[in-house]
């Protein structure tokens, strides 16, 4: 495929490393600034964006202009961004994950089935750490975690605790930490009486994110218009 990559910084670099040792050519890294960057007048079959959300309004019109897929994996998208990529998915292929990691995407299918099992005995809290780079919190995958964890929102979605606060309520606690190089770390804990459950997800690097994107953009290759997400793979790998 002919790649076009939104963003120059380190996770742009990596997906550029891994889609050519793949096969795939990449024509280009770009970003609002500098749309130039594409080192040649071809047009991209897919355009791989994991850069930052000031970028979407130059992503959305680069794949309307030439009809190519859309591989995006930026995070602290608001409610209009959301419709805009939603919106695109109506005329061309767009795989939006939170998240491109294939060991998330199981674990957002264990909690499916564990969440309902456990609330009503367990407390429920939810803690990722990144690394110290990272702008948004919490990250983009414990918010999807955490639809997971109260779909209904039934339960008070507390963000860290100071202070007197009180016993504990209907609630579900979120924590972000960060600090160092850390790829990210997504721990779900259930609370009982007198036992505990823990289910925890740690990437060591960036580059299962990579991996997972150019996945998804083979993924897309000759699909028909659509929303997709780590789900579908997860469905394609059942099917062997």
């Amino acid at each position: 495929m002919k790649i076009l990559i939104g963003g120059k910084g380190r996770m742009g670099q990596l997906i550029r490393t891994t889609s050519e040792y793949r096969g795939h050519t990449v024509i280009g890294m770009a970003d609002a600034y500098n749309l130039s960057a594409t080192e040649s007048e071809e047009k991209a079959d897919v355009l791989i964006d994991f850069s930052h959300r000031d970028n979407l309004p130059w992503i959305i019109d680069y794949v309307k202009e030439n009809h190519c897929s859309l591989v995006y994996g930026t995070t602290g998208l608001d409610d209009d961004m959301k419709a805009q990529l939603f919106a695109l998915a109506e005329t061309v292929p767009v795989f939006y994950s939170a998240n491109f990691s294939y060991g998330v995407a199981v674990l957002q299918e264990l909690l499916k089935t564990a969440g309902p099992l456990l609330e009503a005995r367990f407390d429920m809290e939810l803690v990722e750490t990144h690394h110290n780079q990272k702008v948004d919190a919490p990250s983009g995958t414990a918010k999807a975690l955490l639809e997971i964890m109260n779909p209904e929102h039934a339960y008070e979605e507390v963000y860290g605790r100071e202070g007197m606060v009180g016993k504990r309520r209907h609630e579900i606690g979120v924590h972000s930490l960060r600090g160092g190089s850390e790829a990210g770390e997504h721990t779900v804990h259930f609370f009982g009486d007198n036992e505990n459950i823990t289910i925890t997800h740690h990437a060591t690097n960036r580059q299962i994110f990579v991996n997972g994107a150019i996945q998804a953009a083979e993924f897309l290759h000759n699909r028909k218009p659509g929303l997709y997400g780590m789900n579908d793979l997860l469905k394609m790998n059942r099917k062997g």
